[in-house]
């Protein structure tokens, strides 16, 4: 049995979900999707993932609200901002707070795949985030 990581995506935005999505598929990643941080926190999946791939701005909890959730509740995964509402203000908000990475939206597919590929080379991304295939 091999494994695979488990990548998600939050993003409130239907085609940059589905684009994401196709991309990291295609390249053998497991991808779970969620609308919402809402979703994806009532999911039960932030055990299994080994990245997050967040939009910054959503409706109701936004990205930086999802990583405060996550870090209160002890789940430490490498989180990638993505952003069309680019600040570094924010920009610094998000990595001081722990987030691997911080793209402005629209981002090319090799910039997300070398900072996802950094990151799951983080010893903060434990191998136990995995699931067979």
């Amino acid at each position: 049995m091999s494994y695979r990581p488990v990548i998600s995506i939050v993003d409130d935005d239907a085609f940059v979900r589905q684009a994401t999505e196709n991309l990291l598929q295609s390249l053998g990643f497991g991808v779970a999707t969620f609308a919402s941080a809402e979703a994806f926190l009532e999911s039960g999946l932030a055990d299994e993932t080994s990245c997050l791939i967040a939009d910054l701005q959503m409706p109701g909890l936004t990205g930086l609200d999802l990583q405060k959730r996550l870090i209160e509740s002890g789940k430490r995964m490498p989180i990638i901002f993505i952003t069309a509402f680019f600040s570094e203000g924010v920009r610094k908000q998000a990595l001081d707070g722990g987030a691997f990475g911080f793209l402005g939206k629209p981002f090319g597919d090799e910039s997300l795949l070398e900072c996802l590929n950094k990151a799951l080379a983080e010893p903060r991304c434990p191998s136990l985030r995995r699931t067979a295939i």
